[in-house]
C-alpha cells in the first residue's frame, strides 16, 4: 500500500474519531460557540411562536410529521457528518489540495479579507453564498435526478419551523459542491461562516415557520413565511411550472430574476405535488425513495395486436387468414 493511499486512510479514520469527539464536545460542554445548543434554542424559540401566533389556527402543536422532522434536524446537522459527510468531505478537500499542489498552487485564497472589518466579512460571505444557493436550488428544481433528491423536502403536507432542515443529504453535498471552490477563494474565517450560518438558519426556521409576519417593504429582500409557501404549492401557473420563489434567505434573487411568485397570501394552500400523500411516510423510505427513482425504466413489453388497437381507440381488425 502506497503512502499516499495510507495518508487517506488514516484522514478517514482521524475524521471519524475527530467528529466523534467534537460532538460528544458539543453535547457534554455547552458553550455559545455550541452549533448544538444554538439549533435546539432557534428552534424551541420558533416552536414558541408557533404555539402563541400560529398563522393556520388549525394546525395542532404537533403537525403531521413533526417529530420526522425533528429528526432531520439533528440527522442532517450532525450525525449525517459523524456516518459519513466529515470523512468524505475531508478526502475531497485534500485530494483538491492534492490536485493543486502538483500544479504549483500551495495556497488557493484568491482574496485576503482578514483585515477588513467583521460586518464586511460577514456581509460579504453571506450575500455570495446566499447566490451560490439560489442558483443550487434553481437545479433541484430543474435536473430530473436533482429533483429525485429534492422532493423529499418538498413532502411537506403541513408547513412548520423544523420543516426547514427535511432534506435528503445527498443536498448537502450538492450545495458544498458548488459553494467550496468560489468561498475558498476569499479567505473567510471559522467565525464567519458560524455567524452567518446562525443567521441564515434563524431566517430558514423562520420562512417555514407557522407564522404570520408581513415584512413590508422588507418583504422584497429577506425570505419569510408568506412568500415561501408558496414555494411549496401544489399547484402553480403552467408558465411556472419548474418553481417559484427560490430564496433561502433574500428574496432579492426571486425579484431581480422574475421567478418572485406571490399572488395572495393564503395560509392553506396544499403543499407538495399531486399524489404526495402516497409519498414514503418514514425517514429510512424517503431516504431510499429518490435511487429508486433513478433506476432506468424497463420499457413497456410490447402490446398484442388487438390490446394495441384498444389502448389506441380505433376497433381492431380481424386477422387475414
Amino acid at each position: 500500500m502506497s503512502a499516499e493511499t495510507t495518508n487517506y486512510l488514516q484522514l478517514v479514520a482521524d475524521s471519524f474519531t475527530g467528529y466523534g469527539n467534537y460532538l460528544l464536545r458539543e453535547v457534554l460542554h455547552p458553550s455559545w460557540g455550541s452549533y448544538f445548543y444554538w439549533l435546539v434554542a432557534i428552534s424551541l424559540g420558533f416552536w414558541v411562536l408557533e404555539l402563541v401566533w400560529p398563522w393556520r389556527r388549525d394546525q395542532g402543536a404537533f403537525r403531521k410529521d413533526f417529530w420526522l422532522d425533528v429528526f432531520y434536524m439533528f440527522f442532517n446537522y450532525f450525525l449525517f457528518s459523524l456516518i459519513l459527510y466529515n470523512a468524505l468531505s475531508n478526502v475531497f478537500v485534500q485530494l483538491f489540495k492534492d490536485g493543486l499542489g502538483l500544479v504549483g498552487i500551495q495556497n488557493l485564497v484568491a482574496v485576503e479579507i482578514g483585515d477588513w472589518p467583521l460586518w464586511a466579512r460577514l456581509l460579504t460571505l453571506f450575500v455570495v453564498r446566499d447566490f451560490i444557493q439560489w442558483n443550487v436550488h434553481r437545479l433541484l428544481h430543474r435536473v430530473d435526478w436533482l429533483w429525485a433528491f429534492h422532493q423529499v423536502h418538498h413532502s411537506v403536507e403541513e408547513m412548520g419551523f423544523a420543516a426547514h432542515l427535511r432534506y435528503h443529504p445527498v443536498e448537502t453535498v450538492v450545495y458544498r459542491l458548488f459553494e467550496y471552490l468560489p468561498l475558498a477563494l476569499i479567505g473567510f474565517g471559522l467565525t464567519d461562516f458560524f455567524l452567518v450560518h446562525l443567521f441564515t438558519l434563524s431566517v430558514g426556521h423562520f420562512n417555514h415557520a407557522n407564522l404570520y409576519a408581513p415584512l413590508g417593504p422588507l418583504k422584497y429582500v429577506f425570505n419569510n413565511p408568506q412568500t415561501h409557501l408558496w414555494h411549496h404549492a401544489q399547484e402553480l401557473p403552467r408558465a411556472r411550472r419548474n418553481g417559484v420563489n427560490f430564496a433561502l434567505t433574500l428574496t432579492v434573487w426571486d425579484y431581480l430574476f422574475g421567478t418572485a411568485y406571490v399572488p395572495t397570501e393564503q395560509a392553506d394552500l396544499p403543499l407538495g405535488w399531486p399524489g404526495v400523500a402516497q409519498y414514503p411516510a418514514t425517514f429510512v423510505a424517503q431516504q431510499l425513495e429518490p435511487f429508486s427513482q433513478l433506476k432506468p425504466k424497463k420499457a413497456a413489453a410490447p402490446l398484442p395486436e388487438r390490446a394495441r388497437a384498444r389502448a389506441a381507440g380505433a376497433t381492431p381488425q380481424p386477422a387475414e387468414e
